[in-house]
Order: C-alpha cells, then sequence, then structure tokens
C-alpha cells in the first residue's frame, strides 16, 4: 500500500462500546421470551383471550429484542471496516427505527383486538389470568430495573445517546404498562363484574403505546436522514468565519453517531487561513464534530 492511501485512511470508529448493552438486553430477551412462553400456555388452557393477547404481545417485544441485539453485533463487527464512509454509528438508530415500528404495530393489534372484544366479549377465567399477569409484571419491573440506569444516564447526556437502548426501554415500559392495565381489567372484571373494562384498559395502553413510538420514529428517523443541525448553529459558524475575512458558500452539518457529527464547509478568502486553523474554529462551535472536509479556495475581488 502506498503512502499517499494511508495519508487518507483514519478511525471511522464513531460508535459506542456496546457490550454492556448487549449483556442487558439478553437477559431482558430471555425474561421476555419466558413469560411470553408462560403467558401463551395459560392463556390457551384459561380460554383468556386477555392473557393470550398479551403473551403474544410480549412476542413481538422479544422480535424487538434480537432487533437490538443484532444491531449491537453488526455495529461491533463492522466498527472498523473501510467501506462504511463514516462508521457504523448509525446502526443504533436504524434498530431503534426497527423497534419503533414494531412498537406501533404491536399498538395496532392492541387496537383492533380490543374493539373485537368490546363487540364480543369473551369469557375469562379471572383467577388463572390474574395469578400469570402478576408474574408478568414482576418479570418487567425486574427488566425495567436491568435497564434503567442505563436509560436515564444516557436521556441526561447529549453526548452518549444510544436510540437502539432507548428502545428497548421503550418495549419493556410497553410490557409493564399492558400488565398493570391487564392486572386493573381482570380484577376490576372478577370483583365488580364490569367485563367491558378489559378491552377499554386495552385501548387505553395503546395509544400510550402509540405516543411513545411516534416520539421514538421521529426522533431515528431525523439521524437516518441526516438532518442538519440548528440554523443557529451554522449561523455562529458563519459569523466566526466572517470575522477571519472569509466567507461560507455552503455548509452541511449531520450526526453520524450517538456522540459524532460530520462537517462539510465550501469557503472562499482573498486572505485564506491553514485550512487546520478552519477545523479549529469548526470544533470550537460544534465540539462534537470528528469528521471535517473543507474547500478552499481565492476570494475573487
Amino acid at each position: 500500500m502506498s503512502d499517499s492511501t494511508i495519508q487518507w485512511q483514519h478511525s471511522h470508529d464513531f460508535g459506542v462500546d456496546n457490550a454492556k448493552n448487549t449483556h442487558k438486553v439478553k437477559i431482558v430477551f430471555w425474561l421476555t421470551t419466558l413469560i411470553m412462553t408462560l403467558e401463551i400456555a395459560a392463556g390457551t388452557w384459561s380460554g383468556s383471550m386477555a392473557l393470550l393477547a398479551d403473551g403474544w404481545h410480549m412476542g413481538t417485544h422479544s422480535a424487538a429484542f434480537l432487533i437490538t441485539l443484532f444491531a449491537y453485533h453488526y455495529a461491533k463487527k463492522h466498527m472498523n471496516n473501510k467501506s462504511f464512509s463514516f462508521g457504523t454509528g448509525k446502526v443504533n438508530y436504524l434498530g431503534g427505527f426497527a423497534s419503533a415500528v414494531a412498537l406501533g404495530i404491536v399498538a395496532l393489534m392492541m387496537i383492533i383486538e380490543s374493539i373485537q372484544r368490546l363487540v364480543e366479549p369473551q369469557n375469562i377465567q379471572f383467577s388463572e389470568a390474574i395469578i400469570v399477569a402478576f408474574i408478568g409484571l414482576l418479570v418487567n419491573l425486574v427488566s425495567a430495573l436491568i435497564l434503567k440506569d442505563h436509560h436515564h444516564h444516557h436521556d441526561h447526556s447529549h453526548h452518549h445517546h444510544d436510540q437502539n437502548m432507548k428502545a428497548a426501554y421503550l418495549h419493556v415500559l410497553a410490557d409493564t404498562l399492558t400488565s398493570v392495565l391487564a392486572i386493573v381489567a381482570l380484577l376490576i372484571g372478577k370483583y365488580i363484574g364490569i367485563v367491558w373494562i378489559d378491552p377499554l384498559m386495552g385501548i387505553v395502553g395503546a395509544m400510550v403505546i402509540f405516543h411513545w413510538s411516534f416520539g421514538l420514529i421521529k426522533e431515528s428517523s431525523a439521524i437516518l436522514l441526516d438532518k442538519s443541525v440548528e440554523t443557529s448553529t451554522l449561523e455562529k459558524v458563519s459569523i466566526a468565519m466572517n470575522e477571519k475575512n472569509t466567507v461560507i458558500h455552503d455548509i452541511h452539518v449531520w450526526k453520524i453517531a450517538s456522540s459524532h457529527q460530520s462537517a462539510m464547509l465550501s469557503l472562499s478568502s482573498n486572505k485564506p487561513l491553514k485550512i487546520a486553523e478552519y477545523k479549529a474554529i469548526v470544533k470550537e462551535i460544534l465540539p462534537q464534530v470528528s469528521h471535517i472536509s473543507i474547500e478552499l479556495n481565492k476570494l475573487k475581488i
């Protein structure tokens, strides 16, 4: 390999070490899959449509956790692959987006099932269903605690925000919510006799899940579609360049990983600075920029 080739090669490892996250998601995946199997079996045996539906609902979340694990594995496997121009940092956002779509489908399925049960009420073996629902809630709470510390730590840090992990956490919260609503509905149905409260709770839970799903889709898609940073930030760069007698003809700044951005600028000046000096100006305003490309031209007077 020639020296000229080596000079322009540099690290594009803009991802985050997800070893801890992978371990946590694996634990939650197996817990969720275990309860899914239990609920489907118990729902079939007791004739509880609510429990059976919740079991399949947890099954979709198990599939979403597999998406999360795949995203972490893929990012790690290709972290030093030069074929990816800006590294594999966006894989986490892709995993988060896919999981969010799955979350939305789960909510839609819950609404359809709930409407069907409002129209045609089903007989439920309340005692058996309540016991299994409480077991499901306990496992969901444990899963939430496993993911909680990471999620809250990253929610308060703009520099290391893992959309993939956030998606997994929202799936656990969705499971916890549906378990609580199912228990409330089953208790009311058993002791008060209001059977229609069960599908009504299902609709309420689905609407909350839709809200979480939409927020995550909006957040992750902005990164996947290379949404620019705020205009006010670009204006700060423009002002700084003007102070150096330099005109910006074109500028693009976008996110390429959870804590990294890329920037491309086209500049002109009658007294141009060195490229390294321009890069230092950009880095001072945009500390998260890891990749800067600058086109510099002599300003024609």
